[in-house]
Formats: structure tokens, sequence, C-alpha cells
């Protein structure tokens, strides 16, 4: 671990650890170098008024929407759709890499804003080149997570190379993610759990809970499949990104009910620039609010368990489930606890 990997982390985990019980952090957003487009990319982002499929936001841009809608926190990640690829590895890999860069950049820019989510993509650039970022995303940027989407980038959750990258993260102490939809067959509700069983003992990010950029009909049962999967697996984790509301709400009751660990296992977000995270983080407030106040919410469960959500489980799930899952990601990474300043 590089000393100036080892000093961010830190950094991190002491403002996570410290912050838990007040941050409000989205867990899903993207953000784009301006500087990286060119060509109909840049003609899109300067000219266009509409909304278009991998609009991009730079991390400026994203802070002005996360303080318009009462957000301290943001995992951020590369745009996968403003990411170019051609046939070549080694252009692949060096574009994925300056994506990654970029994010490392904004976090150490503003390192009370974002916590940095590295992206490895064993297809595009190969196992040998997608096993070498693996090593630089953490031991040189000091990434706590790592993301892969097998539906953008068109591969099977739990192929032979991703289990081999997934081996690498695992080994190195940081957090394996994946884009978990119903959007595309990559991500089969079998393929999750075979990454779960691989490595019980170790947390698995899963971001959708199976939602995605599917339609709602198509999304149904993949939707059941994941609230019953994280259940049966407490190394699961999911993002509440990109899902349709009302199973969100259900995903919410059903984990509350649970109890521990599985309450402190969801966490909300917008999926920016995907989802506005005003639109999202407004939503789940009111949808909270409706929660605690149980004895007029429509769901039987809520009724019949008066004080279900309180509002320190509602805080846990606007942030302080994903500040004490990063931080103690980040402490993973560092081997050892040290003391925070005062």
């Amino acid at each position: 671990m590089s000393p100036l990997a080892s000093e961010a982390i830190e950094r991190l985990a002491c403002r996570l650890e410290k912050d838990a019980d007040r941050l409000v952090i989205d867990a899903d957003t993207h953000v784009t170098d301006p500087e990286s487009l060119f060509g109909e990319r840049r003609r899109m982002h300067e000219s266009s008024p509409d909304y278009y499929h991998g609009r991009t936001i730079s991390a400026e841009d994203l802070i002005l929407e996360m303080d318009g809608a009462g957000v301290d926190m943001a995992v951020i990640w590369q745009n996968p759709a403003a990411t170019v690829y051609t046939g070549e590895k080694d252009f692949n890999t060096r574009s994925l890499l300056a994506a990654n860069r970029y994010i490392r950049d904004a976090a150490a820019r503003y390192p009370h804003r974002f916590i940095p989510g590295g992206w490895v993509d064993p297809k595009a650039c190969g196992l040998e080149r997608a096993l070498a970022m693996v090593e630089t995303l953490v031991c040189e940027y000091g990434f706590p997570i790592v993301k892969f989407n097998p539906a953008q980038n068109e591969y099977r959750i739990d192929s032979p190379k991703v289990l081999a990258v997934v081996d690498r993260i695992v080994a190195l102490g940081a957090v394996p993610a994946f884009h978990f939809g119903a959007d595309t067959p990559y991500t089969p509700a079998e393929g999750l759990r075979c990454l779960a069983e691989r490595h019980p003992a170790h947390p698995l990010l899963a971001v959708h809970m199976g939602g995605g950029g599917a339609s709602y009909p198509a999304a149904e049962e993949l939707y059941l499949a994941a609230r019953k999967l994280g259940l049966e697996h407490p190394n699961i984790h999911y993002v509440l990104s990109a899902k349709r509301d009302a199973h969100m709400e259900s995903d919410l009751i059903t984990y509350q009910l649970a109890g521990e660990p599985y309450c402190r296992h969801l966490f909300c977000a917008s999926d920016a620039p995907y989802g506005r995270i005003a639109w999202n983080f407004g939503g789940f407030r009111a949808m909270f609010g409706t929660l605690m106040d149980g004895a007029r919410h429509t769901d039987p469960r809520v009724r019949a368990h008066a004080g279900l959500f309180t509002p320190a489980a509602v805080q846990n799930y606007l942030g302080g489930n994903f500040a004490r899952f990063a931080a103690e990601s980040c402490r993973r990474l560092l081997g050892a606890r040290q003391p925070c300043p005062a």
C-alpha cells in the first residue's frame, strides 16, 4: 500500500466513523472528467438540452446536486457509457485507467464529499491487465471498493475471469461490487449466489438489488430473488438504486423486520446521472416518514409492528449503514486500526 493511499484511506475511515450517525450518503453515482469527452460525446454534452443515455456529470456537477438534495457524501465511480473502448485491450485498459484516475483525483480534491470506488473490466482489458488494474486501484489509489458491470460490458457475473479478479480483490482486502440487475441476462441470481458462496466471510456489494435498466415486469422475478438471496447470505449488501420504489419499500420493511445484521445491509442511492439525487432522496425521506408513522401505513407488517422504523433506523438507511460498511472496508485495507485524531 502506498503511503499516499494509506493516508487517504485513514482520513476517509476517520471521517466515516466519526460522523456515521449523521451522514446522508448516496451509495451509487457516476462522474466523468469533462476533458475526456471528444467528438460526438463532447458535442452532445455541450449543446444538447435533453437527457440522453450516458449524459455525463463532473465531480463539481455532482456536488451541486448533493448540496441541493441535502446529501453529505457520495460513492463515485466512472460512467461506463462515457469510457471509450476499441477492439484493442491495451487501449481499453488505458481508457478505463484514466477514468479511474479521475475518480481518485476527485476524491483527493473533495475528501469530505466523496468515497471513491474503482472499476475493472476483465473482458475489455483481459484477465492479466484486469488483475494488474486491481492492484493499482487498491494499493496505489486506495479504493476500498472495486466494481464490475457485467451488463454494460457484456460478460457473465460468475465467469472464470470474473472469479479470478474477485479473488484478487478479496485477497487485497477490498470489497468486490457488481451491477446486479434484470436489464441483461449476465447477472442472474444464481451468479450472485456463486460469488457470495465463494467468499462467505467477505462482504459483497450488489448495486441495484435486481433493478437496473429493465422494465418493471421483466425485473419482478429478480427483485424477489434478490430479496431472498440477501437473507440467505449475510455477506451480501445491496444498494437501492434504479429499482421500482414499491419494491424498495418492501425491501426495507423485510430487512428491518429481519433485524441484525440484515437491517445494516441496505443503502440508499440515486445512480446519478441516471437518477436525480434530489428526486431519489426526497422520495426516500418521504417514504421513511410514512414508515415511521406505522399505524397509518398500508403494509400490514408495518402496522403490526409499532415503532418498527425509528429515527435511528432511518438514519442508518440514509447513510449510517454505508458509512460503517465503507469504514470497515478501509480498516480492512489498512490491516490494523489506528486512533483517529481528535
